[in-house]
């Protein structure tokens, strides 16, 4: 129980302050031990922020999963649309997302290699998850058939990438600012037939 306690302390600590920016002598005052009780679980605070990384790298591919069995119905537009907003709530609500999103723009340098591996691979599994949906929009006519497959989900990734940056850097109004904008845009592209 108490390695699941300061995970899950940790995991709102690095969320919101970073690598840097956590002690583990304020996770483990958290907690109620002492600080040398975190090395009974953890070997590191290393070992211990590479494991809380591939948990919410595992939190956000079935987020992932999760939210294309729900929408997998829906018209292209709704599908897209409710998953930059479906992003947005997540890291609004959940300590899992923040972690990932500023560890992802933000990793220690020193675990530079080790984190954006698991970053890299959560965009290649993103992009092959949605490359088969965007393909069914396009045999249905929901969007162009002009424009490939490929471009479209990296061009939705790109979105994505910028509401990303506004949660991170903009706070609320200019998340939505860039997010009406964007997505407004980004469609309008997809429609033109």
């Amino acid at each position: 129980m108490t390695a699941e306690q300061i995970k899950e302390i940790a995991l709102k600590y690095f969320a919101q302050n970073g690598y840097e920016g956590t002690s583990l002598a304020n996770i483990a005052n958290d907690v109620g031990i002492k600080k040398q009780s975190i090395y009974t679980h953890f070997k590191s605070k290393d070992e211990l922020f590479l494991l809380l990384c591939n948990e919410t790298y595992e939190n956000e591919l079935e987020f992932v999963l999760d939210f294309i069995e729900k929408k997998q119905d829906s018209h292209i537009k709704e599908f897209l649309y409710d998953f930059l907003i479906e992003s947005k709530v997540r890291y609004e609500k959940h300590d899992s997302a923040r972690f990932w999103l500023r560890t992802a723009f933000y990793p220690p340098s020193h675990l530079n290699s080790q984190v954006m591996q698991k970053v890299y691979e959560y965009l290649d599994k993103l992009e092959d998850y949605l490359l088969p949906i965007i393909d069914e929009a396009i045999k249905k006519g929901e969007i162009s058939s002009a424009i490939e497959k490929e471009r479209v989900t990296a061009a939705f990734l790109g979105v994505l990438d910028g509401i990303f940056v506004e949660m991170l850097y903009g706070g609320p109004i200019r998340l939505e600012k860039r997010l009406d904008a964007s997505w407004y845009l980004f469609w309008l592209g997809l429609s033109i037939k």
